[in-house]
């Protein structure tokens, strides 16, 4: 056993890839003050807005480094359904999206809401409604995909939800706040080892 040194300027984290066989059995739905929305069409600008909003905290940027073009491609296909959440007065505080371009799969590709709203029950409402849009007639397999950057408790979230982890992976990449792609501040949980 041996520790793999990680070059000051890179990140690494382990990603979890976990799947759901079978639709899960029926149970009530949790309650929640918040509600779902499809966006048909989402804007980039408001996109980009909503995912920083919900990830940057995680360490979420691949959808906002992406050019235009590549993320018109993801989220203007038609195999993959984007939700905002919102609450009663209407402002996004979450988002979920849906990646059915596999054949009989659905990804949950993100799911999450921003970091104020953590604690308090409703990603569990939120995971219900991504379960209850993802199982269509068919799919034969949901899966979705975590890492340590994550929420301390998304792996177990996933798992008591009936998720099987099936893989392991250690990814490295350049921490975007020495590349200038995320403020110095983002992510105060990730030490920041080296500055230009």
């Amino acid at each position: 056993m041996g520790l793999t040194p990680v070059p000051d300027d890179q990140i690494a984290t382990v990603v979890t890839s976990l799947e759901m066989m079978a639709r899960p059995a029926l149970r009530p739905m949790p309650e929640s003050r918040l509600r779902i929305i499809r966006w048909k069409s989402p804007a980039l600008d408001k996109y980009r807005a909503l995912f920083s909003r919900v990830g940057e905290r995680w360490m979420w940027f691949s959808r906002t480094v992406m050019s235009d073009e590549a993320l018109q491609a993801i989220i203007g296909d038609l195999a993959v359904k984007v939700y905002a959440v919102v609450d009663p007065s209407g402002l996004e505080v979450g988002m979920l999206e849906l990646d059915y371009r596999e054949a009989v799969t659905c990804e949950i590709s993100f799911l999450g809401l921003i970091p104020e709203l953590n604690g308090a029950g409703h990603g569990r409402w939120l995971m219900a409604q991504a379960l209850m849009r993802a199982w269509r007639p068919d799919i034969a397999r949901v899966w979705v995909h975590t890492c340590t950057l994550d929420h301390p408790s998304a792996l177990n979230f996933y798992r008591a939800q009936g998720f099987t982890a099936f893989r392991r992976e250690v990814e490295t990449f350049a921490d975007p706040r020495l590349t200038r792609q995320m403020l110095a501040d983002v992510a105060p949980q990730i030490p920041l080892l080296s500055r230009r």
